[in-house]
């Protein structure tokens, strides 16, 4: 099923916490996709839009706030909506953002439970949305240190809200874990984000993990679903995306510094993945987009 999905590759890189794009548009437009990262989507005066979060599809009301899990298929189409300033806030953090040991202490078991539930789609009630929006709409505010803080008392304050509703089967996603449970792998992807620029090859790698390369190969693939060439695709175009958004370095300059020596290479790979051209992937960043 998800071979036929788009695959997003969000700009969140290795060192960032979260990042919270805001916009208003006149329509969604996004198709259905996934990816890694857990997705709090918060939208405004959207009514008789129709979301679609695993194998759940439902009309909307005015308002909804919805956690969605790593990986899980999702998306928001305009169908009836006949808002045309319909607000959206997305943020986005890494699936390993809290380490499994630091969810395993007490006072974090209610936000583990909820981010084990949200394999499946949460859609909060309307009293917790209409509660917790106005400190959604005031995060990017927050700077730093301050906005992780206020990010994780959101999710807390989420974890123990009621009435919170799972969308999807519990069969649909089979509810993948979310580290990959192996210091190798963390290891080599390690180094991948931090060499992304310059030339890497399996060899290379599999020198790190201490495994000739078909060994690793078959591993690395088994552990991530990806093959080693895949995910450095994906680990460069991550960046690649980062800097169409934040530099105004021309496309040639993003595809060099990232590790792509062909800008044609580069052009095709990215609108493959993305669906998009990089030009008009920059352009259609005219929300407020920021990477804490």
């Amino acid at each position: 099923m998800k071979n036929n999905l788009l695959r997003e590759i969000t700009p969140l890189t290795q060192s960032d916490c979260f990042t919270l794009f805001s916009r208003v548009k006149s329509a969604f437009d996004f198709p259905l996709h996934y990816h890694e990262e857990f997705e709090l989507n918060f939208i405004q005066n959207a009514k008789n839009a129709r979301r679609v979060i695993g194998d759940h599809i439902e009309d909307i009301d005015e308002m909804e706030l919805v956690l969605v899990g790593s990986n899980l298929q999702h998306a928001w189409f305009t169908h009836q909506c006949k808002s045309k300033e319909i607000k959206e806030i997305t943020i986005q953090f890494h699936k390993d953002l809290f380490d499994e040991k630091f969810l395993r202490r007490n006072q974090l078991s209610f936000i583990r439970t909820m981010l084990d539930k949200s394999l499946r789609g949460i859609l909060f009630s309307k009293e917790t949305t209409q509660q917790l929006a106005p400190r959604i709409m005031d995060l990017n505010q927050k700077q730093g240190f301050d906005s992780v803080l206020e990010l994780m008392s959101i999710l807390h304050d989420l974890s123990i809200s009621r009435n919170m509703r799972i969308l999807s089967d519990a069969s649909f996603n089979n509810t993948e874990q979310y580290t990959y449970n192996s210091r190798r792998i963390e290891k080599t992807l390690e180094y991948m984000n931090h060499n992304f620029d310059k030339p890497i090859t399996l060899n290379e790698v599999a020198r790190l993990a201490n495994m000739s390369d078909a060994a690793f190969s078959r591993f690395f693939k088994q552990r991530t679903g990806n093959t080693f060439i895949d995910s450095l695709t994906e680990i460069r175009l991550g960046h690649a995306s980062r800097m169409l958004i934040d530099t105004t370095q021309s496309i040639a300059e993003v595809a060099y510094h990232c590790g792509f020596n062909n800008i044609s290479n580069f052009n095709r790979i990215f609108k493959k993945k993305k669906s998009c051209t990089p030009k008009d992937f920059r352009e259609s960043f005219s929300g407020t987009r920021i990477f804490i």
